[in-house]
């Protein structure tokens, strides 16, 4: 016991990954056995993350079960692990949302093996970048999870999944070398890329000193946007959305599920994490652009949703739509770090990573309950199926009403704390950004009424196309989401006085 307290944090991020490696010994063509093991592989990391959540110190200032090791010491490079309550919650996140992607993919029958050992690879991946203190090490992670989700698509995708892997993999790879490079120029300045100490001397230099023979306030506007771009893409924010609806359209039902539940949190985790400690001063001056930019993913997104006949499209681009509330919060504690309405703003930016994370896999996942049993996702060949599936159709949707915002439950929680916080110190671009919220509601009605209401389509009701109910395993998926999105929106002082304390200490 005294092992996995001191080692908390390595065995929740490697376990994973060890498990996949395992699974390279296990005797071929055991589909069922490779399931049951991926997922118990999953659920250990989960119960380990709930058990840090009861322990973690909220009040308790700096990052907390810190582990660190030598990795690459010529380079000042360590494996420096550790959370706060920013990091805890996104973990908590991955660590619940990959066993559930698995259980869903328990109807994936070709190349078994290889499809559970990338998701076990892909949490690892997704792990890393929210333990990492070490910038050389976060950049290790953060390619690391991009592998195995392209794999995912390349493999077990749509008809276009190899157009939109190559898309996933240029976009994400582009952005990534203008930060491979400000990493480097950190680690070559200061000798390491230890975040904690990067932090302290990157940000005490004097804007008016000379660095690479520009002003460092030159050299720091530099490094912003090589980081800012690369996280606005993974985000992804409007202009560099365009590669998310076609990899959320080929790829199978729970790569889905990661990609908008957790791979999405990753570019806002990276805004959060290191440009606002890092750049303070760029990210007050350049708050405003960034702001324009997530207002335009706000309306832009929702507009978008709403011209969609593609149900799985409608909900690729609903996350445009969300992820631009949590940049609109970011660049309001950007420009006004340290008010009380940037810290209202930020722990509803975190809290909206949280919900949209369990929101999104839930909306991805029916759509795929539903296109297993139809073999279409065109919203013109639904209607009036509640009458079929009432069980799915009630389970629809509560998830539609929790991605729309509706009072009592979780999404209504996160996007009124932005608004509110925003409000005085991004007026117009607030202001703006409540277009997206009346046109939310319009195109997840929209959703509802082709899907479920409407005069019944007899193509479903009869012979060999007849509709079936969802069945236990999928409900066992869609519970614990369920849950979660009652209980925030319920009683959300659980999880935000967690995410406060961070907000507070950090920003």
């Amino acid at each position: 016991m005294d092992f996995i307290s001191t080692h908390f944090l390595s065995l929740i991020l490697f376990l994973p990954a060890l498990a996949a490696v395992f699974m390279l010994f296990l005797p071929s063509g055991e589909n069922k056995l490779f399931r049951w093991f991926a997922l118990v592989a999953s659920l250990i990391p989960f119960l380990l993350s709930v058990s840090i959540w009861f322990q973690f110190k909220a009040s308790a200032p700096g990052f907390q079960f810190q582990e660190q090791y030598e990795w690459y010491e010529a380079l000042g490079s360590t494996l420096h692990l550790g959370v706060d309550g920013l990091s805890l919650t996104m973990v908590l996140l991955t660590t619940l949302l990959t066993p559930l992607a698995i259980l869903a993919s328990f109807n994936i029958t070709e190349k078994v093996k290889a499809y559970m050992m990338l998701f076990l690879f892909l949490e690892t991946g997704m792990l890393g970048v929210f333990m990492s203190l070490d910038l050389l090490v976060f950049f290790v992670f953060w390619e690391v999870g991009l592998i195995p989700m392209y794999f995912l698509i390349n493999q077990w995708g749509s008809a276009n999944r190899n157009y939109a892997s190559m898309k996933f993999l240029i976009y994400t790879m582009g952005g990534s070398l203008g930060l491979l490079l400000a990493i480097q120029l950190l680690g070559v300045l200061f000798g390491t890329y230890d975040l904690l100490a990067l932090t302290q001397r990157w940000t005490s230099l004097q804007p008016d000193s000379t660095l690479l023979g520009m002003s460092v306030s030159q050299v720091k506007a530099i490094a912003f946007w090589a980081f800012a771009i690369a996280f606005a893409i993974k985000v992804p924010i409007w202009p560099f959305h365009t590669w998310l609806p076609d990899a959320h359209t080929e790829a199978p039902t729970a790569g889905s599920m990661i990609l908008a539940g957790v791979l999405l949190k990753l570019g806002a985790y990276g805004f959060l994490r290191l440009i606002l400690p890092l750049y303070p001063v760029e990210a007050r001056y350049f708050a405003g652009a960034l702001a324009f930019l997530a207002t335009a993913a706000i309306v832009f997104g929702a507009l978008a949703s709403f011209a969609q006949t593609d149900l799985k499209r409608l909900v690729a681009y609903s996350s445009v739509n969300h992820m631009g509330f949590v940049v609109l919060g970011i660049a309001a504690a950007g420009l006004a770090s340290g008010t009380p309405d940037a810290t209202i703003a930020l722990n509803g930016a975190i809290l909206q990573m949280f919900n949209h994370g369990l929101s999104a896999a839930g909306m991805f996942f029916l759509v795929g309950v539903i296109y297993e049993r139809t073999h279409t996702r065109n919203l013109e060949e639904y209607g009036g199926l509640f009458a079929l599936v009432p069980v799915y159709g009630g389970i629809l949707i509560f998830t539609s009403m929790a991605s729309l915002g509706l009072p009592g439950l979780n999404g209504f929680i996160s996007e009124f704390l932005i608004v509110r916080g925003s409000w005085h110190i991004l007026t117009v671009y607030t202001a703006v950004s409540m277009l997206g919220l009346f046109f939310t509601g319009a195109y997840i009605l929209k959703a509802l009424k082709k899907v479920l209401h409407g005069p019944l389509n007899e193509h479903w009701a009869h012979g060999e196309h007849k509709l079936t109910e969802i069945n236990t395993r999928e409900i066992l998926v869609m519970a614990p989401l369920m849950l979660l999105m009652l209980w925030i929106g319920i009683y959300p002082a659980w999880i935000l006085d967690v995410i406060n304390k961070a907000v507070m200490m950090l920003f």
